[in-house]
Protein backbone atom coordinates (compact mmCIF):
# COMPACT_ATOMS: atom_id res chain seq x y z
CA UNK A 1 0.00 0.00 0.00
CA UNK A 2 1.23 3.23 -0.52
CA UNK A 3 0.49 6.67 0.27
CA UNK A 4 0.90 10.01 -1.56
CA UNK A 5 -0.22 12.93 0.02
CA UNK A 6 -0.84 16.19 -2.81
CA UNK A 7 -1.28 19.57 -2.93
CA UNK A 8 1.80 20.77 -1.12
CA UNK A 9 3.00 24.09 -1.56
CA UNK A 10 4.59 25.87 1.62
CA UNK A 11 8.39 24.55 2.31
CA UNK A 12 7.77 23.81 6.11
CA UNK A 13 4.24 22.04 5.87
CA UNK A 14 6.03 19.92 2.60
CA UNK A 15 8.96 18.92 5.30
CA UNK A 16 6.46 18.42 8.37
CA UNK A 17 4.90 16.09 6.24
CA UNK A 18 7.83 14.40 4.74
CA UNK A 19 8.44 13.30 8.38
CA UNK A 20 6.04 10.80 7.94
CA UNK A 21 7.48 9.28 4.67
CA UNK A 22 4.60 8.91 2.31
CA UNK A 23 5.68 7.51 -0.62
CA UNK A 24 5.04 9.96 -2.88
CA UNK A 25 4.38 13.71 -2.45
CA UNK A 26 2.68 15.89 -5.06
CA UNK A 27 3.46 19.45 -6.21
CA UNK A 28 0.45 21.08 -8.33
CA UNK A 29 1.76 23.47 -11.72
CA UNK A 30 -1.47 24.11 -12.53
CA UNK A 31 -1.42 28.12 -11.99
CA UNK A 32 -5.45 28.54 -11.31
CA UNK A 33 -4.95 26.20 -8.42
CA UNK A 34 -4.95 27.54 -4.55
CA UNK A 35 -2.00 25.40 -4.36
CA UNK A 36 0.18 26.40 -7.17
CA UNK A 37 3.87 26.50 -6.23
CA UNK A 38 5.52 29.46 -7.39
CA UNK A 39 8.85 29.26 -6.14
CA UNK A 40 11.39 26.39 -5.03
CA UNK A 41 10.33 23.26 -3.12
CA UNK A 42 12.98 21.70 -0.54
CA UNK A 43 15.11 18.32 -1.56
CA UNK A 44 13.23 15.67 -0.11
CA UNK A 45 14.25 11.91 1.22
CA UNK A 46 15.22 10.04 -1.79
CA UNK A 47 12.51 7.21 -0.97
CA UNK A 48 9.70 9.99 -1.30
CA UNK A 49 8.93 9.90 -5.23
CA UNK A 50 8.86 14.24 -5.69
CA UNK A 51 5.90 14.56 -8.08
CA UNK A 52 4.80 17.23 -10.10
CA UNK A 53 1.05 17.26 -11.40
CA UNK A 54 0.37 19.07 -14.51
CA UNK A 55 -2.93 19.57 -16.28
CA UNK A 56 -2.21 20.24 -20.11
CA UNK A 57 1.32 21.84 -19.88
CA UNK A 58 3.58 22.14 -22.60
CA UNK A 59 6.22 19.35 -23.07
CA UNK A 60 8.93 22.48 -22.97
CA UNK A 61 7.01 23.22 -19.18
CA UNK A 62 7.28 20.08 -17.47
CA UNK A 63 10.65 19.52 -18.70
CA UNK A 64 11.63 22.90 -17.29
CA UNK A 65 9.68 21.76 -13.66
CA UNK A 66 10.96 18.69 -13.56
CA UNK A 67 15.00 19.99 -13.90
CA UNK A 68 14.40 23.17 -11.47
CA UNK A 69 12.26 20.75 -8.59
CA UNK A 70 14.54 17.83 -9.14
CA UNK A 71 11.36 15.50 -10.00
CA UNK A 72 11.05 11.52 -10.11
CA UNK A 73 7.72 11.87 -11.04
CA UNK A 74 4.96 13.30 -13.15
CA UNK A 75 1.29 13.27 -12.46
CA UNK A 76 -0.92 14.34 -15.81
CA UNK A 77 -4.03 15.40 -14.60
CA UNK A 78 -5.61 16.88 -18.39
CA UNK A 79 -6.26 15.63 -21.74
CA UNK A 80 -2.35 14.70 -22.57
CA UNK A 81 -1.38 12.21 -25.04
CA UNK A 82 -0.04 8.95 -25.03
CA UNK A 83 2.68 10.05 -26.63
CA UNK A 84 3.67 12.56 -23.98
CA UNK A 85 3.37 9.80 -21.33
CA UNK A 86 5.64 7.79 -23.40
CA UNK A 87 8.41 10.60 -24.00
CA UNK A 88 8.06 11.33 -20.84
CA UNK A 89 8.59 7.77 -19.44
CA UNK A 90 11.32 7.13 -22.13
CA UNK A 91 13.82 10.15 -19.99
CA UNK A 92 13.69 8.05 -17.08
CA UNK A 93 10.68 10.15 -15.19
CA UNK A 94 7.67 7.93 -13.83
CA UNK A 95 4.36 8.82 -15.07
CA UNK A 96 1.21 8.57 -13.50
CA UNK A 97 -1.72 9.32 -15.71
CA UNK A 98 -4.89 10.46 -14.32
CA UNK A 99 -8.20 10.16 -15.18
CA UNK A 100 -11.64 12.22 -13.82
CA UNK A 101 -14.26 9.71 -13.51
CA UNK A 102 -18.14 10.14 -13.10
CA UNK A 103 -21.14 7.98 -14.08
CA UNK A 104 -20.42 8.66 -17.79
CA UNK A 105 -16.73 7.19 -17.89
CA UNK A 106 -15.29 4.58 -20.54
CA UNK A 107 -12.77 2.66 -19.14
CA UNK A 108 -12.14 2.13 -22.95
CA UNK A 109 -10.49 5.08 -22.71
CA UNK A 110 -7.42 3.72 -21.02
CA UNK A 111 -6.49 1.25 -23.19
CA UNK A 112 -4.59 3.63 -25.55
CA UNK A 113 -2.32 4.84 -22.31
CA UNK A 114 -1.83 1.37 -20.70
CA UNK A 115 1.70 0.69 -22.17
CA UNK A 116 2.54 4.68 -22.05
CA UNK A 117 2.31 5.35 -18.19
CA UNK A 118 3.53 3.64 -15.07
CA UNK A 119 0.51 4.38 -13.26
CA UNK A 120 -2.99 5.51 -13.46
CA UNK A 121 -4.95 7.97 -11.03
CA UNK A 122 -8.39 7.98 -10.61
CA UNK A 123 -10.39 11.00 -9.50
CA UNK A 124 -13.52 12.63 -9.31
CA UNK A 125 -14.93 14.62 -12.14
CA UNK A 126 -15.28 18.27 -11.21
CA UNK A 127 -15.61 22.01 -12.21
CA UNK A 128 -11.56 22.17 -11.98
CA UNK A 129 -9.12 19.38 -11.82
CA UNK A 130 -7.86 18.21 -8.41
CA UNK A 131 -8.24 19.06 -4.65
CA UNK A 132 -12.26 18.99 -5.11
CA UNK A 133 -13.29 17.28 -1.60
CA UNK A 134 -15.87 15.01 -3.32
CA UNK A 135 -14.92 11.42 -4.11
CA UNK A 136 -16.72 9.62 -7.14
CA UNK A 137 -18.96 6.22 -6.85
CA UNK A 138 -15.97 3.81 -6.33
CA UNK A 139 -18.37 1.13 -7.90
CA UNK A 140 -17.91 2.40 -10.89
CA UNK A 141 -14.38 0.51 -10.87
CA UNK A 142 -15.79 -3.11 -11.09
CA UNK A 143 -16.03 -2.26 -14.51
CA UNK A 144 -12.13 -1.77 -14.77
CA UNK A 145 -10.51 -4.76 -16.15
CA UNK A 146 -6.64 -3.99 -17.06
CA UNK A 147 -3.95 -5.31 -14.80
CA UNK A 148 -2.34 -2.16 -14.77
CA UNK A 149 -2.23 -0.51 -10.76
CA UNK A 150 -3.62 3.21 -9.88
CA UNK A 151 -4.16 5.26 -7.20
CA UNK A 152 -7.77 5.67 -5.96
CA UNK A 153 -8.10 9.74 -4.83
CA UNK A 154 -10.99 12.07 -4.84
CA UNK A 155 -12.50 13.39 -1.23
CA UNK A 156 -10.46 11.13 0.91
CA UNK A 157 -10.16 11.42 4.35
CA UNK A 158 -10.91 9.70 7.90
CA UNK A 159 -14.31 9.12 7.06
CA UNK A 160 -13.42 6.76 4.12
CA UNK A 161 -11.90 3.89 6.05
CA UNK A 162 -14.75 1.81 5.58
CA UNK A 163 -15.37 2.81 2.01
CA UNK A 164 -11.60 1.86 1.41
CA UNK A 165 -11.81 -1.15 3.41
CA UNK A 166 -14.66 -2.68 0.67
CA UNK A 167 -12.92 -1.12 -2.25
CA UNK A 168 -9.74 -3.65 -1.08
CA UNK A 169 -12.02 -6.24 -0.77
CA UNK A 170 -13.27 -5.91 -4.79
CA UNK A 171 -9.58 -7.22 -5.17
CA UNK A 172 -8.71 -4.54 -7.81
CA UNK A 173 -4.94 -3.96 -8.54
CA UNK A 174 -4.77 -0.56 -6.26
CA UNK A 175 -1.38 0.59 -5.66
CA UNK A 176 -2.19 3.24 -3.46
CA UNK A 177 -4.20 6.15 -1.80
CA UNK A 178 -4.13 9.51 -3.06
CA UNK A 179 -4.92 12.46 -0.43
CA UNK A 180 -5.32 16.43 -0.49
CA UNK A 181 -8.01 18.25 0.29
CA UNK A 182 -9.59 16.40 3.27
CA UNK A 183 -6.52 16.75 5.53
CA UNK A 184 -6.56 20.74 5.51
CA UNK A 185 -6.65 23.85 7.36
CA UNK A 186 -8.18 27.00 6.21
CA UNK A 187 -4.62 28.16 4.49
CA UNK A 188 -4.37 24.37 2.50
CA UNK A 189 -1.92 23.31 5.03
CA UNK A 190 -1.84 19.89 5.43
CA UNK A 191 -2.76 19.17 9.21
CA UNK A 192 -0.05 16.68 10.09
CA UNK A 193 -1.06 14.99 13.02
CA UNK A 194 -4.57 13.63 10.90
CA UNK A 195 -2.56 12.44 8.48
CA UNK A 196 -0.57 10.51 10.90
CA UNK A 197 -3.96 8.92 12.38
CA UNK A 198 -5.16 7.92 8.76
CA UNK A 199 -1.79 6.47 7.79
CA UNK A 200 -1.77 4.25 11.01
CA UNK A 201 -5.42 3.55 10.75
CA UNK A 202 -4.74 2.39 7.07
CA UNK A 203 -1.38 0.39 7.13
CA UNK A 204 -3.65 -1.54 10.56
CA UNK A 205 -6.86 -1.67 8.29
CA UNK A 206 -6.13 -2.78 4.96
Amino acid sequence: MKFKVCGLFNNENIQHVAELNPDYIGHIFWEKSVRYVNGSTPRLNKEINKTGVFFNSSIEDIYTKIEKHELDCVQLHGEESPQLCKEIMNNGIKVIKSFRVDDDFDFIVLNKYEKNCDLFLFDSKSDLPGGSGKSFNWKKLKKYNLKKEFFISGGIGIHSIQSLIELFEMKLPIYGIDVNSKFEDQNHLKKINELKTFMQIVKNEI
